[in-house]
């Protein structure tokens, strides 16, 4: 028998209503229920953090994550939701000057974790960044690009960017 569940959800800041076979991934609900296709699946495993979506500012491994027990009235943010928030915008602007972005796969879940973490320290270390990333994994470089880009983003997070 097959269990049908719906979830109220506010994501990228729209109450969206989903309604989820009850052992469904968040992240095949956040993909096909609420359209966020920038919410990349890789390995599947919780391995390489492509998935990561911030669910109640935390970051979630969405596709370990059973979205039938993500609350209703759970405040989800996926890459799509970034350019609504001033730490968004700003790892937006230091990825790309920065060249920090190459097949641009993995880039979704390092924005989420680097997001996550600017929203509670606004002056990492770099030590705090590569533990902020450390779930993340990319293929195409080492992460001195993205390292250098999150902390970027935060000196113009900070207004030390002139």
């Amino acid at each position: 028998m097959t269990q049908i569940v719906k979830r109220n959800w506010i994501i990228n800041g729209v109450q969206k209503e989903c309604t989820m076979h009850g052992l469904a991934r968040l992240v095949d609900i956040l993909r096909t229920e609420a359209d966020m296709t920038g919410v990349k699946e890789g390995c599947g495993e919780g391995e390489c953090g492509a998935c990561t979506v911030l669910v109640d500012g935390r970051p979630v491994l969405s596709c370990l994550q059973n979205a039938a027990a993500v609350p209703d009235g759970s405040d989800i943010m996926t890459v799509e939701g970034l350019e609504q928030t001033a730490i968004g915008r700003a790892l937006q602007t230091a990825f790309t000057e920065g060249g920090a972005v190459q097949c641009g796969f993995c880039i979704p879940g390092m924005l989420m974790s680097a997001y996550a973490l600017l929203a509670k320290n606004g002056n990492p270390a770099e030590a705090d960044i590569r533990t902020a990333l450390a779930g993340n994994l990319c293929r195409c470089t080492g992460y001195v690009k993205i390292i250098e880009a999150v902390q970027k983003a935060a000196q113009m997070l900070r207004g030390e960017d002139q």
